[in-house]
């Protein structure tokens, strides 16, 4: 079976690191993932005003994450902090009360960073955020890259054999995860609420 992911970058920058290391992850996930992006770039700012009847671009980034069977967060730090296009995209995400599209979604998060911590700081906010939305985690392996441009191609090819190995682990382990997760969250399991 085949589970449809869609993955956010949080940064807007087309020539994001983060972006670079999007395609190396597509490039090496499982055959049993299929990763999809899920643009953030034009949301407006989250309003509680605007949750109820939101513009085009909401309604249309709510229903990619409905319709996705995981998350994948790819994103940088800013300031020791979730990028704010990314925690923006979360917030509409899981609006308005009631209708929390990441909701039991399990969920990967993975960042690059040019320093030697990788986007610690960054993910470990996130997991927060995540915890309190009830969106599993992949807590293991964590995976803070420090990017190194010779070794990330444009094209997601890594030229650097222990990186390719690390990723391609991680992939594996994020597509064992979310078979595990959805085993017991899918629609229709003995302690499904809904």
């Amino acid at each position: 079976m085949t589970h449809r992911i869609g993955y956010l970058v949080g940064s807007l920058s087309q020539d994001s690191i983060n972006r670079v290391l999007s395609k190396a992850l597509v490039r090496l996930a499982p055959d049993d993932l299929e990763l999809v992006e899920i643009p953030i770039r034009d949301l407006p700012l989250y309003n509680r005003d605007d949750e109820n009847d939101p513009v085009a671009a909401v309604k249309e980034f709510k229903d990619a994450v409905d319709a996705a069977d995981g998350i994948l967060l790819i994103s940088p730090e800013y300031n020791r902090s979730i990028p704010a296009a990314l925690k923006n995209a979360i917030d509409w995400g899981s609006r308005p009360w009631g209708h929390n599209s990441f909701a039991r979604k399990p969920t990967g998060i993975i960042g690059a960073s040019p320093g030697a911590i990788g986007t610690a700081v960054m993910q470990s906010n996130l997991r927060s955020v995540l915890s309190f939305l009830n969106a599993p985690q992949l807590n293991a392996p964590e995976a803070y890259i420090t990017f190194k441009p010779e070794v990330f191609g444009a094209d997601g090819e890594v030229k650097n054999d222990p990186t390719e190995k690390f990723l391609a682990h991680y992939m594996s382990e994020y597509a064992a995860f979310v078979d595990r997760v959805l085993s017991v969250t899918a629609p229709g399991h003995i302690g499904d609420s809904d």
